[in-house]
Formats: C-alpha cells, structure tokens, sequence
C-alpha cells in the first residue's frame, strides 16, 4: 500500500472533518457540507492505520445524527427534509465502509507484492531481465554478486558489458538471431560460455534462457549461475583420468616383465588391477551422476520458469488492470482480477510446497510417526478439502470395507491420498467419477485410486515417478511433475510399494500397498 507522508494527511483529514462539522451545526440545512466530511474520511485511505478512518467516520456519523435530529425536532421538517438527512448519513457511513475496503485491498496487494519481490531478491541464481535492445532492466542481488557489481550498477547496462571482448561479435549475433525466434532455451550445450566481471576477470557460467511480452514489448530473462567449482572439478576429475589411463599403462607392463615372478607377487598385481577397476567404475559412476544432475537441473529450469512465468503474468496483468478500474461502478471488475490474483498467488504456494516438500525428503528430514487414527474420519476430512479443487460434476465414490481403526502415519497417508485425488480431478473431465478404495489383505493395507481421464501413454509409464517428469499428453495442464514423485518417496518411507495401471483416454489406476502388524488393525 502507497503510504504518503502522515502528519498533513492526518491534519488535513481532521480539519476537513472539524471544519465541515462546524458548517453543518452553524447551517444544518446546507446538505452540500456533507461533502467535506466525505472527504476527511476518504483523505484517511493515503494512512496505513485504520484508526484515521474510525476516527472521522465516528465523528462524521455522530455529527450527522445529532444534528440532524436536532434540527428536524426543531423545524418540524417536511418527509423530504428527513430524507436528506437521511440520505446524508447513508453517504457519510457508506463512504467510511468504501475506504476500510479499499485500504485493505491495497494492504493485500502490498503483502503479494512483498512476496514476489522476497523470490526475485532472495534467489540464489543470477536473475537478469533485458529489454528488445539489449539494456539490462532488472537484476537481482545474487547476479549483482556474480558480477562483481554494487546494487544497481548493472540497471541501463548493455548485456554485452558481462560478456568477454572477445565474444561480443558472437553474442550479439546469436542475441538477435534469438530476437528473431524466441523460445526457452538453455544455453552452454556442447560448448563453455564466459562472463566478465566488473574487474575484467573471466568465469564459466551456464545461463538459460526465457522470454516474455508485456505491454507489446519484448523482454528476456536470463538466469545465470557460476559454474567455476564445477569446471574446478571437472578438471580435477580430468586429471585423475589422465593418471589412472597413465597407471592403468604402467601396469600392463609391469605384468608382462613380472610374468615370471613368484605367485605372490602375481597375486599382489592382480588385486592391484581389481582396485584400478573399481576405482575406473566409480569414477564412470561419478560422472553419470554427474550428468543425470545435469538434465535434472535443466527440467527443473525449464519447468519453473513456464510454471512461475504464467501466474507472474496473471499477477502483473491483473494489478496493472484494477488501477484502471477507478469508478465504482467497476467494482465488480476490481474483483475479477483479485480473484485472477489469489488464484496465481495459490498456485505459485503449491509449486513451491512441492519443492519443500522435495527438499525435506532428500535432506533425510521425514519421518514417519505411526499412531492411530479413525480411517472414516480421514476419509472426511480429505472430501471436505478435495470438494473445492473437484471439477463441476466430479465426484468422489469411496469404499472402506467397513475399517475402522488403522496405526500407521496419518499425516503422510492423507497427503498421498490427496496428491493422487487431485492428479485424478486434474486429468479428467467434468462430470467424471473418481473411485477410492480401501481394503486389508494379508496384514497390509491397500488402497486404490482410479479415474476415467486421459489417461498415460504406456511407453512413458515407466518414467512417471521421476522427479520432473510429465507425460507427453499433460501439456496444457499445470503441474511440476514432482506429484508422483513424493508419493512414491512417502510409501517408500512407509515400507510399501505402489502400481500403476492405465490406459489413453479410458483413465488412470494407481494402487500402493502399506504393511500393518496384526495390532495395527
């Protein structure tokens, strides 16, 4: 919320008040002075306090009563004149109902504004957002620092100042060429790319790249992270290669001129050659980690930058549009678009959860916490939350094979329930049924969610629990591709094992299984 300088707010707004007060006690009939005590409310709207706006719509409201009621005991006034006064008090109250709605609109949009700005100010990759030309807009703390530059040094920067002279033709080729055809691309594939700091030193860097329009001009953001520890290690990694292959050499050689020897020194060279084996392995293993973490990192990029982009843009079109919407005829459009922005600032809540989420489970921070619980009343509890996030005429059928206690982790249970409600409700269509089914058999649990949606096609199927990973038909439909990846961490946790069976445009069945003790029933 706009907040301008206090004291002569507060001092015009309570001589308004005052003023008008005195006008309407020394001339009662003029109704016009009613208009001042409007304005000494509405002045109030500049304060973030609320306690400005009691204040003058109080005194307004009981100036209006008392004197108002004075003056027609008095006059013995006509219908008309009661009317007015009337009216004059529906203004001064209504007035005061308008501005407490107002100021707590703006201190809504404050609260979101401070939480886009805490994720662009407190990443920790490089964030820099450039015009059509070239000129730097924005960027963020963590680029600065890459850079080598002081906070704003690097805004109405060309982009070509953070690249080596000696690549600046290049560069600005292949930028216009990506003026030409935009697309979200990363950047650093198949050859090393350099940045320049303020100090004219050189570092490796990987930067990817996204695109956006607003207001018909063009914008491009890139994310920039240094690599140097990483080119470090691959060198380092490099040189060890060189001397193992060196060893590897030198004891081939040695094994043909000690071929003679006796068996133990035989022996002795022949686990010297498992060991160098094992250690050839390992490094190979490194490096395929390596890579695997590399193409992770990409999706991730790549898949956060469309999830965060589209809601960035509902946000941003949505506060630009209600500042247009001044008239109060207009206040329903005011709320369209604050609803536009709950939803975006919703969405954005859930991506990031499903990062936390991710986070606590690879850090080792879940636990599992078995205790027990009424399985009808979890049952409740999870169609009550689902019945907002259900598509029109979906609904839930759920069978429990009349069970009634369970032991087990109630919390991590009804969060794999819910993911994989919501995934049924997300990839069918209205009107369609989603089935929940529990059943025991054999000291374990088992439960089962089926849909009638879209559906998976088969040769993806065995990539649906990676992390990141979306089915090639899903690509209109938000989403991370982290969902099913947690679920299979948490029944992992649990000790179980999960199925999957589907099957394009006929739907989606998911069944896990968990193991119960026989005092756990």
């Amino acid at each position: 919320m706009f907040e301008f300088k206090p004291r002569p707010i507060i001092i015009l707004s309570l001589v308004l008040c005052a003023m008008s007060s005195v006008l309407i006690i020394w001339q009662p009939s003029y109704q016009f002075f009613v208009g001042g005590l409007m304005t000494a409310i509405l002045v109030s709207v500049f304060i973030q306090h609320n306690w400005l706006t009691y204040l003058t719509t109080v005194c307004s409201t009981a100036v209006i009563t008392l004197v108002g009621g004075a003056y027609l005991m008095k006059h013995q006034a006509s219908t008309e004149t009661w009317l007015q006064f009337a009216f004059s008090w529906l203004l001064v109250v209504g007035t005061g109902m308008f501005t407490f709605y107002v100021k707590g609109l703006y201190q809504k949009l404050y609260a979101e504004d401070e939480q886009l700005d805490a994720l662009f100010q407190y990443a920790t990759e490089g964030i820099i957002l450039t015009d059509d030309k070239g000129y730097i807009v924005l960027a963020n703390p963590a680029a600065e620092n890459i850079f080598g530059y002081n906070k704003g040094e690097l805004t109405g920067k060309h982009i070509e100042a953070l690249v080596p002279q000696r690549f600046n033709e290049l560069h600005s080729r292949h930028r216009e060429h990506f003026y030409v055809h935009p697309g979200h691309r990363r950047m650093g594939a198949g050859r090393d790319l350099f940045g320049k700091k303020k100090d004219g030193t050189e570092f490796p860097v990987e930067v990817s790249l996204s695109f956006f329009y607003q207001h018909k001009k063009f914008y491009v953001i890139a994310f920039v992270v240094d690599i140097t520890l990483r080119k470090q290690t691959e060198q380092h990694l490099l040189q060890q290669k060189e001397a193992l292959e060196k060893l590897t050499e030198e004891m081939r050689r040695m094994n043909q001129q000690l071929e003679q020897e006796v068996e133990r020194r035989t022996q002795h060279l022949q686990q010297a050659m498992i060991e160098l084996e094992k250690s050839r392995a390992e490094l190979q293993e490194a490096l395929k980690k390596e890579k695997e973490l590399n193409e992770i990192k990409s999706r991730f990029v790549s898949m956060a930058s469309h999830e965060f982009r589209t809601p960035l843009s509902t946000i941003l079109s949505s506060a630009s549009l209600i500042q247009r919407y001044t008239q109060e005829t207009q206040q329903p459009m005011r709320e369209k678009h604050v609803v536009r922005i709950k939803e975006a600032v919703s969405h954005m809540n859930d991506l990031l959860e499903d990062f936390l989420s991710l986070g606590r489970i690879e850090e080792g921070r879940v636990e599992v916490h078995k205790e027990p619980f009424a399985l009808p009343a979890l049952i409740e509890e999870i169609q009550e939350e689902l019945q907002s996030l259900l598509k029109p005429g979906q609904h839930l059928i759920v069978n429990h094979s009349h069970i009634d206690i369970l032991v087990s982790d109630k919390h991590m249970l009804k969060a794999i329930l819910m993911n994989l409600l919501t995934n049924a409700s997300k990839f069918s269509a209205p009107h369609k049924p989603i089935y929940l089914h529990f059943s025991v058999d054999a000291h374990q649990l088992q439960v089962s969610v089926r849909d009638e949606g879209i559906g998976i096609p088969e040769e993806e199927q065995h990539h649906l629990f990676s992390s990141f990973f979306r089915a090639s038909n899903v690509t209109n439909i938000q989403g991370t591709g982290l969902g099913l990846h947690i679920v299979k961490r948490y029944i992992d946790l649990l000790g179980g094992r999960i199925q999957l069976k589907s099957q394009l445009q006929v739907g989606t069945e998911i069944i896990f299984f968990i193991p119960l003790n026989e005092t756990d029933l």
